[in-house]
Formats: C-alpha cells, structure tokens, sequence
C-alpha cells in the first residue's frame, strides 16, 4: 500500500512510504481514520525494511497490486482429501 500526502501529511513528499499492513487496529479512533501496522518496503527490492505503526485517512490510501514477479505461483497442487471425512 502506498501511503503518501493523500493518507496522512506527516507522509507527503519524499516521507512517503510503501506499507506491507499486516493488521488493521479495530480500535475506534476519528471518523475515516485508521491505525495501520506492518513492515515499510523497498520499492525496488520489495523487502522489508522496519515495523511501522502508522496513522492514516482511509480515502487517502493507494492499494499496490503485485507484480508478476512476487506473486505466487498459480498451478498449485490441489490438497489431497482422505475418504470418509
């Protein structure tokens, strides 16, 4: 997920960051706002860099979809089931 200017103004310009979110706080806060954790990412490289908590307007977000490159593959086995379960 992008998080830029858009989500927060603390992000804007270069401050911007690139955001794996690995959970979303449930947590009431202001209205269109939500607490965000995860690991920031190197655009480049797709790694993870550190753990950020970030606080940010919903509206403001930017889903990044995956490259070809790290998306799973697709022709995985089918789960083998036993019989009489």
């Amino acid at each position: 997920m992008l998080i830029d200017g858009r989500a927060s103004v603390q992000f804007g310009g270069d401050r911007a960051l690139y955001l794996r979110v690995t959970s979303v706080c449930d947590k009431p806060t202001y209205h269109g706002w939500v607490w965000l954790t995860g690991y920031s990412i190197d655009p480049l490289s797709g790694k993870a860099l550190a753990r950020r908590e970030v606080f940010v307007q919903i509206v403001g977000l930017q889903i990044q979809r995956r490259t070809t490159e790290s998306a799973p593959p697709r022709n995985v086995a089918p789960v083998m089931r036993r019989r009489g379960v």
